[in-house]
């Protein structure tokens, strides 16, 4: 990537988080990156163009960010734990601000939707191969839908980190709930063979 183009991208991300969407023109955003206004159309055709390009080049580096804090979860716990970073640093970071923008946005900018739905399925992806990790070999392994769930949690995350800037207080406790979850799943692990055997059956049966 050329450092002009790069230079674009995140000038490209500061404009919509700090200014909003409706803002985010190629006045503002080469301005922004100290660069000729020219060279927006030059490296990316149009800004919807800019827009898409900069929403998956965003995700893509706060993915890389805590992809290995992901890597290292070893339990629901731990997912928690992490969730509750990420929301931290992200919020620190003017990112939610910046995802609340880019939704607002995909309604009227076709490209900028598609390109918001690959950035969120950067995370999910992500998400899915920690929870195959954590249900292998155990009483939820073949019981869950794990692409299912991985997405589940990624839309619950979004709209976590929304909430989060109308109501600190409820999304806090949208997180404790959670990890109170993750002790009940842990709790379950500790069964005996025969407990979770059960466990499985009665799972089984009413989620036929």
């Amino acid at each position: 990537m050329s450092a002009t183009r790069e230079k674009l991208l995140d000038a490209t991300l500061r404009v919509v988080a700090e200014q909003g969407i409706a803002k985010a023109s190629a006045r503002a955003i080469a301005a922004e990156a100290e660069v000729n206004q020219a060279l927006v159309f030059y490296h990316f055709g149009s800004v919807d163009e800019l827009l898409a390009a900069a929403c998956v080049h965003g995700a893509e580096q706060r993915v890389a960010a805590h992809r290995a804090a992901l890597a290292g979860v070893t339990g629901f716990a731990d997912l928690v734990a992490v969730a509750r970073h990420v929301h931290a640093s992200e919020r620190a970071a003017g990112n939610v601000a910046l995802l609340g923008q880019l939704l607002a946005g995909a309604s009227s900018h076709p490209a900028l939707a598609e390109a918001t739905r690959q950035g969120l399925d950067l995370w999910i992806v992500e998400v899915e191969g920690v929870l195959r990790r954590l249900t292998a070999g155990t009483v939820l392994a073949g019981l869950v839908d794990v692409p299912g769930l991985a997405r589940a949690i990624g839309s619950a995350f979004v709209g976590l980190e929304l909430y989060d800037g109308v109501d600190a207080t409820g999304a806090a406790h949208a997180l404790d709930a959670l990890g109170q979850l993750a002790a009940v799943l842990a709790v379950v692990e500790e069964l005996g063979p025969l407990e979770r055997a059960a466990v499985r059956r009665r799972v089984r049966r009413t989620t036929r």
